[in-house]
């Protein structure tokens, strides 16, 4: 079976700032499944990148999928989320261990770095949360 395909993207303004997040969720071929995003007040981009993360963890898990693979332009997410690189901010790691354990629920979820201009869906729909976050 086919992973389906999660594209995050999370983002503040002034970093700390007015933050949200944004998710795609697709089939492998490109079909969209489900869009979403989220305000989720003053935060850094960093947070907002791993709330993205989780809620598309989230959404896999409450939709029963086994297996999906995760796009994100965050290089510092995706590695840490390898296994390669270190959490070291104390306000991430909560964020990484709820994310690991999700992972680990679902079965198989891979992580793949994008480049931005692969990840437009969600930088507009994390831009979406953000203005709605600046209101």
């Amino acid at each position: 079976m086919n992973p389906l395909i999660a594209y995050i993207d999370g983002g503040a303004r002034g970093n700390p700032g007015p933050a949200g997040y944004g998710v795609r969720i697709e089939q492998s071929d490109g079909t969209l499944v489900q869009e979403f995003h989220e305000s989720i007040g003053v935060a850094t981009n960093n947070v907002a990148e791993y709330r993205g993360l989780l809620a598309a963890l989230e959404w896999a898990r409450a939709h029963d999928c086994h297996a999906l693979h995760v796009r994100s332009d965050s290089l510092l997410l995706v590695e840490q989320m390898r296994g390669n690189y270190k959490v070291k901010n104390a306000g991430l790691q909560p964020l990484y261990a709820r994310a690991r354990l999700l992972a680990h629920e679902i079965g198989r979820v891979t992580f793949e770095h994008v480049g931005r201009e692969l990840n437009a869906h969600a930088d507009r729909l994390a831009n979406a949360a953000m203005d709605e976050a600046d209101v």
